[in-house]
């Protein structure tokens, strides 16, 4: 098989790492270009991250010599690169800039940042729930005046904790939904190490994420028409995100409304059957089973949990009736494997195998 060439782009930072771990000894893909910022470039990688490297794992040995290339330099990536990962830190206006750029050279953009998440006719995919949204991209296409390049995004991490768990769940029309995430100190970039005043604390805020968890799963159960995704007009979903100290694992404590309510049952039936293209086309990063069930009182747990099938997987447990809602539950994701690095892998295995880098 001849892999394609892929970038990464915004080599340097945790998810960056990730991608880099992820994407070692990858059947479809060979990293062949590592990107970052000005400051970087020119360095190699070891150079480069020097004592951030954040993960439990070690770098791996065959990136530590290649050389940074600067992230603006979309010709030196295009003689490079079949497509990029992109997940840098600049400001919003940066990013969405950075993206076109990469996408109007050529080159297909797989992006872990939030930037176009709300470009009309850009895909924000979880690739077993929305995949039919991909095909917004030959609209992108002729906007952009492309024939290979193209933008596709991955949606924000806390979302991955309860979203899956729902969308199973849709044909009973809910309602409402309140949903509290409780986010490990890794959605910022950070170990304890660099946010030691995270040790036995608790923050209640993180910016701009409560929009976001509100909002993306309408986008996530919307359709495409006309060449644009519009989001879907229900349920109502309200959220607080409060950052905790744990190193990875976002949880989610959910509370749900239908208009159709269903059993218990029927809830556990819909988890357990649920799967999508990527099961059906078992890729690479898909996990055998997308939700997995705990029926203990006290599962999910993230030091226990988390890392199911990969990280790849999302678990659910404590489904039961609730006094003012319908029913509750605790969700659990991976937040820098399902809701990030991960995510965006599996969307670009689930492009590659429909033809989209082609």
């Amino acid at each position: 098989m001849n892999k394609k060439r892929v970038g990464v782009v915004g080599a340097t930072g945790m998810v960056g790492q990730r991608f880099l771990t992820l994407l070692n000894d990858h059947p479809y893909f060979e990293v062949t270009a590592l990107a970052a910022s000005p400051r970087s470039a020119g360095k190699t990688y070891k150079e480069a991250v020097g004592t951030r490297w954040k993960l439990k794992s070690e770098m791996p040995a065959q990136y530590a010599d290649m050389i940074i290339i600067d992230a603006a330099d979309t010709d030196k990536m295009a003689e490079l690169c079949d497509f990029v990962f992109c997940a840098v830190d600049m400001k919003k206006d940066e990013i969405k800039a950075l993206e076109e750029k990469y996408a109007k050279a050529e080159i297909p953009v797989v992006s872990n940042n939030s930037a176009n998440r709300w470009t009309e006719d850009v895909p924000m995919v979880i690739p077993e729930i929305n995949d039919a949204h991909l095909e917004v991209i030959d609209a992108q296409r002729k906007r952009l005046g492309t024939k290979k390049g193209f933008i596709a995004v991955k949606p924000n991490c806390s979302i991955q904790s309860y979203v899956p768990m729902l969308t199973p769940l849709l044909k009973y029309q809910p309602t409402e939904i309140v949903a509290t995430t409780y986010q490990a100190i890794s959605g910022a970039g950070k170990t304890f190490n660099e946010w030691p005043e995270m040790i036995d604390n608790v923050i209640p805020f993180i910016g701009g994420e409560e929009e976001k968890s509100e909002q993306e799963p309408l986008r996530i159960w919307g359709h495409v028409e006309n060449g644009k995704i519009v989001k879907a007009d229900a349920p109502i979903i309200t959220t607080q995100c409060i950052r905790v100290p744990v190193t990875d694992g976002h949880t989610a404590a959910v509370f749900v409304k239908f208009a159709k309510k269903p059993t218990k049952e029927e809830i556990l039936k819909a988890w357990n059957d649920f799967e999508g293209e990527p099961q059906r086309l078992k890729l690479p990063h898909a996990p055998e089973k997308f939700i997995t069930y705990f029926e203990e009182d006290n599962r999910p747990q993230a030091a226990l949990d988390r890392d199911i099938y990969g990280g790849m997987g999302v678990t659910v447990g404590r489904l039961r009736e609730d006094t003012l809602y319908d029913y509750k539950f605790v969700g659990l994701s991976h937040n820098t494997l399902r809701g990030a690095a991960g995510g965006a892998v599996l969307i670009a295995e689930l492009l590659y195998k429909k033809g989209y880098f082609d």
